[in-house]
């Protein structure tokens, strides 16, 4: 019964902190509306130009590409850190032998799609 009590504590205490902050934020954030606070800004620069900008879709790739890779890493990392434990069966080696050929076939996919090729646009 004490570990319900404890996460009744957590949750209690984390309702208290956050409706502190959102009280304290009420009461010390400025309110004056003033024409500078409602222009857009990046980074604390000035917007210049207009708002639209044509974006290649070749991020998407690339974006594609990070996500199988860094989730190769992830998965792959810590499994091989524990690989010498010799209560891993054959159980292990199949469910990474799958999480393996689905990051291939994103792999291959990547390449049929001349992702993988580098090209200059210049």
């Amino acid at each position: 019964m004490t570990g319900y009590l404890v996460l009744g504590c957590v949750l209690i205490a984390g309702v208290v902190l956050f409706s502190a902050a959102m009280v304290m934020r009420r009461l010390l954030a400025p309110r004056a509306v003033v024409p500078a606070g409602l222009t857009t800004y990046e980074s604390g620069v000035d917007p210049v130009g207009s708002g639209w900008a044509q974006v290649n879709v070749r991020y998407l790739s690339f974006a594609f590409l990070y996500v199988i890779f860094a989730v190769d890493a992830v998965y792959l990392f810590p499994w091989a850190l524990v690989l010498r434990d010799h209560h891993l069966g054959r159980t292990t080696l199949i469910e990474v032998a799958v999480f393996v050929a689905i990051v291939l076939v994103g792999l291959v996919h990547a390449g049929r799609r001349g992702l993988l090729t580098w090209e200059d646009d210049a």
